[in-house]
Order: C-alpha cells, then sequence, then structure tokens
C-alpha cells in the first residue's frame, strides 16, 4: 500500500468553502484518474503558530509506480485547479508515504 499525504492549511474565512470543493470536486477528480483506490480527509488537531486549520487528505495508491504515472499524467492539472481557486489562501505540502505494516 502506497499513500499519497497531502496537508493543507486553510485559512479560516474559506474554510467551509474548501472542504465543500475538497469532498464535492477535488476528491472525485483523484479517484477518477483511476489511480487510487480511495481517500479520507483528516482534520488535524495539533495546534500551529499560523492560525487556521490544516487538513491532511491520505490518497491511497496500490503501488508506488501507479502513483509515479499519477504524477506524470495528472498531478500538475489537478494542482493547478486549486491553485487558480484558492490562490495563497491555502498552502499545502505533500509526503509520499508506505505501508510497512498493518497490526
Amino acid at each position: 500500500m502506497f499513500i499519497y499525504n497531502v496537508t493543507t492549511h486553510v485559512e479560516p474565512t474559506i474554510e467551509s468553502q474548501w472542504l465543500a470543493w475538497m469532498n464535492e470536486i477535488h476528491v472525485p477528480q483523484m479517484i477518477q484518474t483511476g489511480k487510487f483506490k480511495k481517500a479520507i480527509i483528516f482534520k488535524v488537531i495539533t495546534e500551529n503558530d499560523l492560525g487556521g486549520v490544516s487538513y491532511a487528505t491520505q490518497y491511497h495508491c496500490s503501488n508506488r509506480t501507479t502513483f509515479e504515472r499519477y504524477q506524470k499524467e495528472d498531478a500538475d492539472r489537478l494542482k493547478k485547479h486549486a491553485l487558480d481557486k484558492f490562490g495563497e489562501r491555502i498552502l499545502s505540502f505533500r509526503t509520499e508515504l508506505e505501508q510497512i505494516t498493518a497490526l
């Protein structure tokens, strides 16, 4: 199992708008690429110094090769959608995770 984790810091004034967009548009588009099996959105409950709120979205992929195809074929286009819609009101960083153990 391979997980593409995107943590996004969201300005408070757009939090509900961003979350609706994620649930209704962006996450379905990610799944529709055919490269991810499912996605889960988590609210980060650890306080941060930036103000606002952060969310971690985990996109589950069967393997790294499939994820690399996503990066090559889809990533730039889908990242641009978020940037065009929200600009600097969101800040995201991405982490690639490989599952080692499930107990």
